[in-house]
């Protein structure tokens, strides 16, 4: 409540990128008035100026514009302010609607930790300076080749649907944000020398907030993963986005405050799809972004991993591995086998 009493605003407020050294720069400015302020960067490597020309100027400024929109939990939640205002870009209200949505179903965990109520009346509203968006800055064009992009993100589920689909004769491409051993050790294995990569930064002053004490917790992480597979797919010219997310992720963990909380919700079916809805409609008509696991369950996945035994060594599903507490430790790297993934 003394946070939302003295930040009672967070403010999108602009977006830039551009080229530099054959790499896509962009970054975003978020400001807690009246002291805190954020810049966050992206750095997707391997950009030419042809691909950006061929997503055109008002579809590249809409795809990086939301991508601010899907940073902006992880740095909201510092303070939990009542007012979010979007100055960055257009939203309409049914944009707005979706975006609370989120925030609401996709920040659950967070709220359940911090014991935060946010069923309260006027618990956050969220307003675009510039409202009434124009489904022109859609990109309209259609991809030209039947290609999928798949995220690796180190654990057994990508594995299943990156050797499925290459099994198929597919055209598959890896995708891989912030890459780490455990994902460099699996695209070595898979024999993959082009992926496409992705460096987040996130600004050392929200590390510095948490230190201090301000609120900290899990974000709708897999929603940004959307929105930024989706501006890479437009980039590098793939119609499909497949994501490795299973069928247990619909599935809720803990009631609070008369709610479901799921701390999946971004990979649950049920966000694919809104969030498939809202790309077609304001984002990307000819991408399909999807769940390729979305049918099965943990048993029947692990027992289709367990025909790739190459990856046994390689892989890495653990909550603790990459955590450094606010940069006050150094990162295992390694399964901890104490944590409810690991148990798990």
């Amino acid at each position: 409540e003394e946070l939302r009493k003295k930040y009672p605003s967070f403010i999108y407020r602009r977006y830039s990128y551009g080229l530099k050294n054959g790499d896509l720069h962009i970054s975003f400015d978020f400001e807690v008035p009246p002291d805190i302020k954020f810049r966050p960067k992206v750095v997707v490597k391997n950009v030419s100026r042809k691909s950006i020309d061929r997503v055109g100027d008002s579809s590249m400024k809409n795809l990086v514009f939301h991508l601010g929109l899907a940073e902006m939990p992880s740095y909201w939640k510092a303070t939990a302010s009542p007012h979010i205002i979007v100055e960055a870009g257009r939203l309409d209200k049914a944009q707005i609607s979706w975006w609370h949505d989120l925030f609401m179903k996709g920040m659950g965990q967070y709220f359940y930790e911090n014991r935060i109520d946010f069923t309260a009346k006027n618990f956050l509203a969220i307003t675009a300076s510039r409202s009434v968006a124009k489904n022109s800055d859609r990109l309209h064009k259609r991809q030209t080749a039947e290609r999928i992009l798949v995220p690796i993100g180190g654990g057994k589920d990508a594995v299943v649907t990156y050797e499925i689909l290459k099994r198929a004769g597919e055209k598959v491409r890896p995708f891989v944000l912030n890459p780490k051993k455990e994902q460099n050790a699996i695209l070595h294995i898979a024999g993959e020398q082009n992926p496409i990569i992705v460096q987040r930064a996130i600004d050392s002053k929200l590390l510095t907030l948490n230190r201090k004490g301000y609120l900290n917790g899990h974000t709708p992480f897999s929603a940004y993963l959307a929105f930024l597979t989706v501006l890479c797919a437009a980039l590098f010219d793939y119609i499909y986005v497949a994501l490795s997310n299973e069928r247990s992720s619909n599935e809720g963990n803990v009631r609070y405050r008369g709610r479901t909380i799921n701390h999946q919700y971004s990979k649950s079916w049920e966000f694919e799809k809104k969030f498939r809805a809202y790309s077609k409609t304001y984002l990307a008509k000819g991408i399909e972004y999807f769940s390729f696991l979305r049918p099965l369950y943990e048993l029947q996945i692990a027992k289709l991993f367990a025909q790739y035994p190459k990856y046994f060594t390689a892989f890495l599903s653990c909550n603790e591995a990459h955590k450094t507490d606010s940069k006050r430790k150094k990162a295992t790297g390694k399964w901890c086998s104490r944590c409810p993934k690991c148990l798990f």
